[in-house]
C-alpha cells in the first residue's frame, strides 16, 4: 500500500488538504508507474487530465452517492447539493476521490466542481474491426440504442477542474479496495473516535415544543425505558432560526439552564439544531460582519468565511457559551445548499474576504463548519449530525443525514459512504405508514453509525400511532447490546482507517456481485441486508465461505439465499466472536457493560479486542483488552465478561 503525490501545473490556494488534519500515512512525492500515462493541460476551461484505463475498470466512491454505486461509464460532478435527484455526482458530501478494482485510486485535491468521466472512448484508428457487423447496428429499443457498444477501442479517464491551472493528484495503491480506502482515510488523519454515548439512541423531539413539552417528552422516554443517550432540540429553541441568533428563546425556554440540568440528570446529552447563517440580531453579528461573504442567506443571514481565523474564533465563542451551559453536541444544518428547492444558498460567484469564490466555499463549508464547531467543544468528544462534508474528513466526529427519506437511498448511502471516509445515517421519523414499515426502517437505523430517530415535525413518538412500543424497545435494546462491538470497530477506524460501515466489496473484491450491490453492507464485520417494505423477505448474497444467521444461528454457505424474517437479515462469519452487552437505557461516564461472548462456528483460535477509555475526551488513554472464548477473565472498569455462548 502506497500514497504518491504528484503536482501538475499550479494548484489553487483553497483546496481540501489546506484545511485537513496532518496525514497519518507516508506520502511519496514521486511519479508512480500508474500515473506515467497521465496527460495534463491547462486550458481556458481549466485543468484537464486524461489517462488511458482498461475497458473493464469499475469506479467506486465520489462521496455520499445516494443514486448509484458503480460509476463506470458515468460523468460525475463533485457539486455540493442538498437534493440529489439523479446519479450525476451531486451530493450532500461530494468527494473528488475514487477507487477502482484494479489496485489503485485517485484523490484530486480540489474544491471545485470537478468533473470525472469514468471511461470515455478514446480517439483511435479502427484497423481490425468490422464496423458493418450487425452487433454495431442500433435497434429500435432505447436500451440498446443508448448502450455502450464494444468497438474494441481504447478507453480513458478524463478529469476536468474548472478555472484551475493545476492540481495535486494523490495516487493510492493497494491489493484490495479496503487497503486503498484505509490509506485515503489515513491521509485525512485517520478515522474518528466518537464519544461512547454517541453510539446510543438518538431522539430529536418536536421543533414546536417549549421547555415543558420537551422535558415531558424526555421524561416519558425514561419512564417507558426507551434506550436513548442523545436528546435533540430543533430550531424552536432559538429566538430566531432562519437565519440564526444562537440565543435561547426565553419566552418558550424561560428556565433553559435548569432544563439543561434536568435533562443531564435524566442521563441525556443535549444536542441543538443550528446553521451558520448569522442574523443581524445575533450578538456576534457586528463582530463577524467583516469576515463574511457578500450575499445573504435565508432572512438577512451572513455567511461567515471560516477560512479566516477571526471568523472561526468569533463563531466558536458563541457556541462555546452553549457548551459551557451543558450542551454536548450540535446538528449542523443547511451547509450544503440547493439549486433545486428554492435556490436558498449563496451563489457560486459570491466573493469572500479570503479570496474564495462561492463555488469553492460550497464544497468546503461543511468541513470548515464542523471544524469550528469542534473548537467550541474543546477537549470533549461528541458524535454529532452534519448536513454536508467533503474530502479528507474521516477524523471528524460527525455523521451525515438528509431530509430525503427513500429507504433505497438510505441503503445506497450506507454502501457508498465507507468508500470515501465519511459516515452516513438513515433515520426514522413520522414517515412510516405502517407498523411494519416502522420496524424495517428502525432495523436499518440500529445497524448504522448513529441510531437516529428524528421526530422534529411530530408531537408524538413515531411508534405511538401504531401502539408498538415493546417492538421499538426490543430493537433499540439490540443497538445497546452492540455498542461495545461498534465502539471497538470505531477504534479500529481511528487507528487504521478501516471504516466501521462499508461496502461488502471492500473486504471481498473477488466477489463480482458486490460491484453493483446497493442493499447489503458490512457493519463492523457482520453482513447486513435490510428488508424494505412491503416485502416480507429478500434474496441475500453471502461471500464465499461459511456464515451464520446472527439471530437464529442457522449455518449458511456463500451464495444466494432467500431469507424471510421479522428480524433484519444479519450474518456473522465462521470463527468470529461478537461481544453482546446487557442493554442499558443510557451510558453515564462510569457505565459498566456486562458482556456475553458469542462465538460463531469454529472460534477456538479467534479473539476480540474491547476498547476501554474514559469515553468522553480527546486526550484519553486507550486500553486494548483482548479476550478469547477460553481466556476472558479481565480486570476492567468498563467491561465484565459474564458468560460465553457458542453457535455451531
Amino acid at each position: 500500500m502506497s500514497v504518491y503525490k504528484v503536482r501538475y501545473g499550479t494548484p489553487e490556494e483553497f483546496v481540501p488538504s489546506k484545511f485537513a488534519p496532518a496525514p497519518k500515512c507516508e506520502i511519496i512525492e514521486a511519479m508512480p508507474e500508474g500515473l506515467k500515462d497521465m496527460e495534463f493541460k491547462a486550458t481556458k476551461r481549466g485543468a484537464i487530465f486524461r489517462m488511458p484505463i482498461e475497458k473493464d475498470t469499475d469506479f467506486f466512491g465520489f462521496g455520499l452517492q445516494l443514486k448509484g454505486i458503480n460509476q463506470k461509464g458515468n460523468k460525475i460532478t463533485i457539486q455540493n447539493n442538498a437534493d440529489p435527484r439523479s446519479n450525476n455526482g451531486f451530493s450532500h458530501a461530494p468527494v473528488p476521490f475514487f477507487i477502482t478494482q484494479k489496485g489503485w485510486g485517485i484523490f484530486v485535491d480540489t474544491a471545485r466542481y470537478a468533473k470525472f468521466y469514468c471511461g470515455k472512448q478514446k480517439k483511435t484508428v479502427y484497423k481490425d474491426v468490422d464496423l458493418n457487423d450487425k452487433k454495431y447496428v442500433a435497434s429500435l429499443s432505447t436500451d440498446e440504442l443508448y448502450a455502450v457498444k464494444d468497438f474494441s477501442v481504447d478507453v480513458e479517464l478524463i478529469i476536468e477542474i474548472p478555472y484551475a491551472e493545476g492540481a495535486d493528484l494523490y495516487y493510492i495503491t493497494g491489493e484490495k479496495i479496503l487497503d486503498i480506502v484505509m490509506q485515503y482515510n489515513m491521509l485525512g488523519g485517520g478515522g474518528c473516535m466518537p464519544a461512547l454515548w454517541g453510539l446510543g439512541g438518538y431522539y430529536r423531539t418536536c421543533g414546536r415544543f417549549n421547555e415543558t413539552q420537551a422535558l415531558d417528552m424526555a421524561k416519558r422516554i425514561r419512564e417507558h425505558h426507551i434506550p436513548c443517550d442523545i436528546y435533540g432540540l430543533e430550531p424552536g429553541w432559538q429566538t430566531y432560526a432562519y437565519s440564526c441568533t444562537y440565543d435561547w428563546d426565553t419566552e418558550r425556554f424561560k428556565n433553559y439552564k435548569e432544563t439543561i440540568k434536568e435533562l443531564t440528570e435524566l442521563g441525556f446529552k443535549l444536542n441543538l439544531w443550528e446553521h451558520c447563517y448569522t442574523r443581524p440580531t445575533c450578538t456576534i453579528h457586528d463582530d463577524i460582519f467583516p469576515y463574511c461573504g457578500k450575499s445573504l442567506v435565508f432572512d438577512k443571514g451572513l455567511v461567515p468565511d471560516f477560512t479566516i481565523k477571526e471568523a472561526r474564533e468569533i463563531f466558536a465563542s458563541k457556541q462555546r457559551d452553549l457548551v459551557n451551559d451543558g450542551v454536548r453536541g450540535f446538528k449542523l444544518d443547511e451547509c450544503d445548499g440547493s439549486d433545486i428547492t428554492g435556490g436558498w444558498n449563496f451563489p457560486d460567484c459570491d466573493e469572500f474576504p479570503s479570496g474564495m469564490d462561492g463555488e469553492v466555499y460550497h464544497n468546503l463549508l461543511g468541513t470548515l463548519y464542523g471544524q469550528v464547531n469542534k473548537m467550541a467543544l474543546g477537549n470533549l468528544r461528541s458524535f454529532q449530525s452534519i448536513r454536508s462534508f467533503g474530502a479528507l474528513c474521516s477524523s471528524y466526529n460527525y455523521s451525515l443525514y438528509s431530509d430525503l427519506t427513500d429507504p433505497h437511498d438510505y441503503l445506497r448511502g450506507l454502501v457508498n459512504a465507507g468508500f470515501t471516509g465519511i459516515l452516513w445515517t438513515p433515520e426514522v421519523g413520522g414517515n412510516s405508514n405502517t407498523q411494519e414499515e416502522l420496524r424495517r426502517r428502525l432495523q436499518t437505523v440500529i445497524f448504522s453509525p448513529q441510531a437516529l430517530i428524528n421526530a422534529w415535525y411530530i408531537e408524538y413518538m413515531p411508534w405511538e400511532k401504531f401502539g408498538c412500543e415493546e417492538m421499538v424497545k426490543e430493537i433499540l435494546d439490540l443497538r445497546m447490546q452492540l455498542v461495545p462491538y461498534l465502539y471497538s470497530k470505531f477504534y479500529e477506524y481511528y487507528r487504521t482507517g478501516k471504516p466501521p460501515v462499508r461496502s461488502v466489496l471492500c473486504d471481498y473484491p473477488g466477489e463480482d456481485f458486490f460491484k453493483n450491490c446497493e442493499d447489503e453492507y458490512l457493519f463492523g464485520d457482520m453482513l447486513v441486508a435490510p428488508i424494505i417494505t412491503p416485502a416480507k423477505g429478500r434474496e441475500v448474497v453471502l461471500p464465499k465461505g461459511t456464515w451464520y444467521n446472527f439471530f437464529t444461528g442457522e449455518k449458511l454457505e456463500g451464495g444466494k439465499h432467500y431469507i424471510e424474517t421479522n428480524d433484519v437479515p444479519v450474518f456473522v462469519r465462521d470463527g468470529d466472536i461478537i461481544p453482546l452487552a446487557k442493554p442499558v437505557e443510557y451510558m453515564p461516564e462510569d457505565v459498566k457493560f456486562e458482556i456475553t461472548l458469542r462465538a460463531y462456528g469454529d472460534a477456538k483460535d479467534a479473539s476480540f479486542t474491547l476498547i476501554e477509555d474514559d469515553g468522553v475526551t480527546d486526550d484519553t488513554d486507550y486500553r486494548e483488552i483482548t479476550v478469547t472464548m477460553n481466556d476472558y477473565n479481565i480486570d476492567s472498569f468498563r467491561y465484565e465478561i459474564v458468560g460465553t455462548e457458542e453457535i455451531k
